[in-house]
């Protein structure tokens, strides 16, 4: 069996990608998921991958969840965190509510996971962690103050993480990604979309298998060398 990794947000768009990336490359994959049972049983009868329910901005959720994963799987070597949702509004128009939804999924539950895990991988002198920002976290998006707050913060978080982690043989990294083609940016009206893309220099939205590939990567043996970096991966929308 290979190293065990758990995605978060696991079971479509960037999450299901990595998910089917990593298990194409030996690894033991387990697919976290929040919410809907019956689209989780789809995609493990799609995939073959094992999903886990708990929700990421719970702590103590989490850590069970956890738990019952390293009981019946083994420890976690490589922790992706790609859990995420938006709640759009302009900050006048913002209740915190919404505000403190996206900070506890978004950012919140890096630490929540990255926690429940860090030990572990200290005392085996081997870990993994690539947490999923976004390019909207490096440049800003009007009516996105708490998406582009969480996002930021994922950035600095990596840093910090990855000074305490890389004694111990654990990288921390981070994935910025650019507009994918997944759901969430789907559901954009169309005539935005449609500025968007033209704001980006290859001319098209990324794919998830983009970000898969760049995580495959980084929780390889290849890159123990890499820690602490932010990877922007927009088609050149922003050069950061």
């Amino acid at each position: 069996m290979g190293r065990v990794a758990l995605v978060t947000g696991g079971t479509r768009g960037i999450g299901e990608a990595i998910c089917t990336t990593l298990k194409e490359n030996g690894y033991e994959v387990i697919a976290n998921y929040g919410g809907n049972d019956e689209a989780a049983a789809e995609f493990t009868k799609r995939t073959g991958i094992k999903t886990v329910k708990f929700d990421v901005s719970n702590f103590s959720d989490v850590e069970a969840g956890i738990k019952s994963i390293e009981a019946s799987v083994g420890p976690i070597d490589v922790l992706v965190n790609n859990a995420g949702i938006t709640r759009d509004g302009t900050m006048h128009r913002m209740d915190f509510e919404r505000w403190n939804q996206v900070i506890q999924t978004n950012l919140s539950s890096c630490f929540n996971t990255s926690r429940s895990v860090i030990d572990g991988m200290r005392e085996r002198g081997f870990g993994r962690i690539v947490n999923i920002g976004s390019v909207n976290g490096q440049a800003g998006q009007y009516g996105q103050v708490n998406y582009a707050a969480a996002k930021s913060g994922i950035h600095g978080f990596t840093k910090a993480l990855a000074q305490e982690g890389a004694a111990k043989g654990i990288t921390v990294n981070a994935i910025a990604p650019g507009y994918v083609e997944t759901d969430m940016v789907r559901a954009v009206p169309k005539e935005v979309l449609e500025k968007i893309v033209r704001t980006i220099p290859v001319g098209r939205l990324g794919q998830p298998e983009d970000i898969a590939r760049a995580v495959l990567f980084l929780v390889s043996d290849d890159a123990g060398f890499v820690t602490g970096s932010t990877l922007s991966i927009n088609g050149g929308q922003h050069m950061y």
